[in-house]
């Protein structure tokens, strides 16, 4: 039988079980689809490979664990995110303006160009780690380092002041 084949077999036996596996881990329908989903492509592109009769365990050990991965990088953006806040936070917006026009004049003069690249991609365009990774021809992982020091660089610049 055919790799396709063999791959279209298992999605329909087991796509329900591990769409529910995500959704409970995940909470949320588009998100666990994406799981699911990028498991099957892993397969289909010959990446990885299955022993027979170990499929549905690894199936959805696939799910937990990438759902899990998920989890932990909306906790890592949400703290890089609140750590920007914290840096820019006040009660005044005149004193905002200025705090952010301080921040982009250290960063212009504080950060390598790549971390200048990449800290403007994140916050000020939006983008997502993938994006930027995408972008610089970099991991994901090189971009949450390149934001992580930018963002203590920051940091222990304007707590001294």
């Amino acid at each position: 039988m055919e790799r396709t084949e063999i791959l279209e077999q298992l999605f329909r036996r087991h796509y329900a079980r591990m769409l529910r596996v995500a959704r409970t881990i995940l909470g949320d329908e588009q998100e666990s689809k994406d799981v699911v989903s990028d498991i099957f492509v892993a397969l289909l592109s010959g990446r990885t490979t299955m022993m027979p009769g170990t499929e549905e365990r690894y199936l959805l050990t696939s799910v937990r664990n990438q759902c899990l991965k998920r989890l932990r990088h909306e906790c890592v953006k949400r703290q890089m995110a609140d750590q920007v806040m914290t840096i820019t936070a006040s009660d005044d917006p005149d004193t905002d303006d200025e705090r952010l026009a301080d921040i982009d004049e250290f960063v212009a003069g504080s950060l390598s160009e790549q971390e200048r690249r990449i800290f403007h991609m994140r916050f000020t365009d939006g983008c997502t780690y993938e994006e930027i990774a995408a972008a610089e021809g970099i991991s994901r992982v090189a971009v949450w380092k390149h934001l992580s020091h930018a963002l203590n660089l920051i940091k222990n610049h304007f707590k001294k002041q």
